[in-house]
């Protein structure tokens, strides 16, 4: 299980290569790569600004992370999230997790991502190409996505 805050791109083979190296336990890999849009709002977007808390956010990730694994049957798990000046197009968030069977796997890659959408300590602020800038809200459909967690499962 890892968790990585960075500034600089990542490269999603060298990670998955990472995590499933030797082990042939792992039967199933899913990942979710986000990326940055290039509009949003009904604006051309011309940049996304990620801030966030160091420390605090590599610690609610981590936690995040933990409850998945115990939620899921999980081999390994990765999240890596960007912060600073990013572009249309750059990749600004991966999640990777790997498991025995592909339902676990694909279910703790959309638990992981429902979380880092409604609570993980990141600030986005959007800047259009006239120069216009926003910070962006919580979506309520967000939050519905990621209340199904909370319910006793079937």
């Amino acid at each position: 299980m890892s968790v990585r805050v960075q500034n600089e791109p990542f490269d999603v083979s060298a990670e998955i290569a990472k995590l499933t190296v030797d082990d042939t336990t792992i039967g199933a890999v899913a990942t979710f790569i986000g990326k940055v849009r290039g509009s949003a709002h009904g604006a051309n977007l011309q940049s996304m600004t990620l801030e966030h808390y160091p420390g605090m956010t590599e610690t609610e990730l981590q936690d995040i992370e933990h409850q998945a694994s115990a939620r899921f049957r999980l081999n390994a798990s990765l999240i890596v999230h960007r912060v600073g000046d990013l572009k249309p197009g750059d990749d600004i968030v991966l999640v990777v997790t790997c498991s025995p069977h592909r339902q676990d796997a694909f279910q703790a890659c959309e638990f992981l991502m429902d979380y880092l959408k409604t609570r993980a300590p990141f600030w986005k602020k959007e800047t259009s190409v006239d120069g216009a800038g926003h910070w962006v809200d919580a979506r309520a459909c967000d939050d519905t996505a990621a209340d199904r967690w909370s319910k006793p499962s079937p």
